[in-house]
């Protein structure tokens, strides 16, 4: 792996996903980029002037004294920076993130589950990476802070790689695929992961009528085979086409729960949002498993 402001597959401005089904890497190889873990064969190789930073469940960063101030966190990596060609101090970069400059004094201990996702994105802004590594960026984020995340990636003046199963974030974050498969091997695809679902697609029309063939199948892809080259069954075909046919309106459906619960804010019940809150989560743990499944399905078939 070559990772640099300018390297064979990575270099400065792109934004690089990274998916395939549980359990084939993508955390490990993130790891592995921002030097948490050694890689287990190969090499690694940094540019002199690549600064790193991850956004990750942990918030690792945000942890400390129960005193410990919002505004601390965000001093402590710099006093000013600049966004947008324009020079910020710490305060004034946290009112864009959300934090009115009383809340600013308050404790970290004190912040709900979003607000410290959102303090975590502001101290790495402070920090000033140009490599930006995020993994599962979306899990258990509100609508505020998600609009926010957005924001913070369209403006980042800097390479951007993402692990996750959010085909909406990933549609509208990045521009390149990595896509690693349960044997092993990783694909390149220029485009998002909506452009790839389309082209994958397409890959399984053309190879239908071949596996609709009375023709016997070769000895290599016989029954009980394993990876990419073992056949798919009437039955797991008629399941890909059926998520490919239902992956899309679920999509929609999210993105209209999502709106919906961002106009309503503070004007609908608690009750009201708690149960579109609900029925947002359902969804969204319904669209990861049919998109990891989807995935798993379609590489059999490529």
């Amino acid at each position: 792996i070559s990772l640099g402001l300018v390297g064979s597959e990575m270099c400065i401005r792109d934004r690089v996903g990274i998916i395939g089904p549980n359990g084939v890497g993508k955390s490990t190889l993130l790891e592995v980029l921002a030097g948490r873990r050694p890689p287990s064969g190969g090499l690694l190789e940094l540019g002199e002037t690549v600064r790193m930073a991850v956004f990750d469940q942990h918030s690792a960063v945000l942890e400390g004294p129960q005193t410990r101030k919002v505004i601390d966190v965000v001093n402590e990596a710099a006093t000013r920076v600049q966004v947008d060609g324009k020079e910020l101090s710490a305060s004034q970069l946290l009112e864009r993130f959300l934090f009115p400059p009383a809340q600013q004094h308050q404790p970290v201990a004190k912040l709900s589950g979003g607000e410290r996702r959102r303090l975590h994105l502001c101290r790495l802004l402070m920090e000033a990476p140009n490599v930006l590594l995020l993994d599962e960026p979306t899990n258990d984020l509100d609508v505020a802070t998600l609009a926010v995340l957005e924001d913070f990636l369209e403006d980042f003046r800097g390479c951007v790689v993402v692990v996750s199963h959010d085909r909406w974030f990933l549609d509208r974050t990045v521009d390149r695929l990595f896509v690693l498969t349960a044997n092993g091997q990783v694909r390149r695809f220029e485009g998002n992961y909506s452009a790839y679902l389309e082209a994958q697609k397409a890959v399984n029309t053309a190879v239908a009528p071949k596996a609709a063939s009375p023709s016997p199948p070769a000895p290599s892809r016989a029954r009980g085979g394993s990876g990419s080259g073992q056949r798919l069954s009437n039955k797991e075909s008629r399941e890909l086409e059926a998520l490919e046919r239902e992956l899309p309106h679920w999509e929609e459906e999210r993105r209209s729960l999502e709106e919906k619960m961002a106009l309503v804010g503070s004007a609908v019940a608690f009750n009201e949002l708690e149960q579109l809150s609900e029925r947002l989560a359902e969804l969204v743990e319904r669209i990861e498993a049919g998109e990891e499944r989807w995935l798993s399905l379609s590489e059999r078939v490529v």
